[in-house]
């Protein structure tokens, strides 16, 4: 974990002096709280993505590696094979190196790199979603599925005509994120479902949905994998893990009811409030299903990047003496959650062929 405490660290601490520290044409010093340094950040960015690139464990990692070594990526394999787009890349990759390496670290840099380059145009406080982003568990997951979480950056990218009500280049995005994982493809339907008003008869329809959901499990999964059984998710029928901590949900919530809480405010101060309030509240009712079955928790992937800019903006609904203590509260809670899930729960070890730690 040492290596994943500094970069916590480090990250943290690099999005914190993008906010506050800018360089002026004599390269002094100036404090200037309303300039972001972008230096700052995209190195904040690719030191996520080197670490994770460089890794050599965690998660199914090694199962990517074997399959980069045993396999020569022909273009017969990888049509016959599902998410051709990986298969066109690590194709490609191969004719530069043997090496599995170079497909860990391409993944990592791209995807981390994606997904801070989307938070930097859209949070508040860049620092507090890239804290988060790492204490919250994306960055690990990143490292446990990379074709998912590769489209899920990809996907990402497309906030931008999401929020536009731009559709043909929003689709047009995420059908290139489903050649990486097919099931990206949720994010096509829920461009027409997180259009609406926050808070709304809908939300409430979705809150219930995921309550129904828990209480006929049985029932909803045995529709679900009836309609997915001819698909290459097939498989999923027969993923037992057990469900998703419920501390998970705990974690996500108390952001969402301070939005709803100040909602009012939220929706004045914070442009296209109403799309990330609504993609957290779908990430959060996948989170409520996934603590039956581990596997819905990956569809919640690609709402939880929205989360993290909700997250940066919700302190400015408490008042201007109490945002401090909000923040630091926030950091501090969070932090106490990376450890927790991280240390004593998972006990995740970091190892890298190339960091000396």
């Amino acid at each position: 974990m040492t290596v994943l405490w500094l970069t916590l660290i480090t990250v943290f601490l690099l999005g914190y002096m993008g906010r506050f520290i800018t360089f002026d044409t004599g390269h002094q010093l100036s404090v200037a709280p309303p300039v972001l340094n972008k230096h700052f950040i995209v190195l904040a960015g690719l030191l996520l993505g080197v670490v994770s690139g460089l890794r050599s464990n965690i998660g199914d990692t090694h199962n990517y590696v074997n399959i980069y070594t045993a396999q020569d990526f022909t273009w017969d394999y990888i049509l016959e094979n599902k998410d051709p787009g990986f298969g066109v890349l690590q194709r490609y990759l191969k004719m530069i190196s043997d090496d599995p390496q170079i497909m860990i670290f391409t993944t990592g840099v791209i995807t981390n790199i994606l997904i801070v380059l989307i938070l930097l145009k859209y949070s508040k406080k860049i620092e507090l979603s890239l804290f988060v982003y790492i204490t919250g568990g994306f960055y690990l997951v990143s490292m446990n599925g990379i074709r998912q979480t590769l489209a899920a950056a990809i996907a990402f990218v497309a906030t931008k005509f999401l929020l536009e009500r731009k559709f043909v280049p929003y689709a047009s995005i995420i059908v290139l994120a489903s050649f990486f994982h097919q099931s990206v493809l949720i994010m096509i339907p829920i461009y027409f479902i997180v259009g609406v008003k926050a808070w709304s008869k809908s939300t409430i329809g979705l809150i219930i949905l995921a309550i129904g959901i828990v209480i006929g499990f049985d029932l909803f999964t045995s529709v679900l994998f009836s309609a997915i059984e001819d698909t290459q998710y097939a498989a999923y029928k027969d993923f037992d893990e057990g469900g998703a901590n419920v501390l998970r949900v705990a974690a996500a919530l108390p952001p969402l009811m301070v939005a709803f809480l100040g909602r009012g405010k939220l929706r004045r101060i914070m442009p296209h409030s109403d799309v990330f309030i609504n993609m957290t509240i779908l990430s959060i009712v996948f989170l409520i299903v996934s603590t039956q079955s581990w596997i819905f928790a990956r569809f919640s992937l690609y709402f939880m990047l929205y989360q993290l800019v909700l997250i940066s903006w919700i302190i400015e609904l408490f008042r201007r003496k109490d945002q401090k203590f909000i923040y630091y509260a926030m950091v501090g809670c969070y932090f106490l959650y990376y450890y927790y899930e991280n240390v004593v729960s998972l006990d995740i070890t970091y190892k890298s062929n190339y960091i000396p730690f």
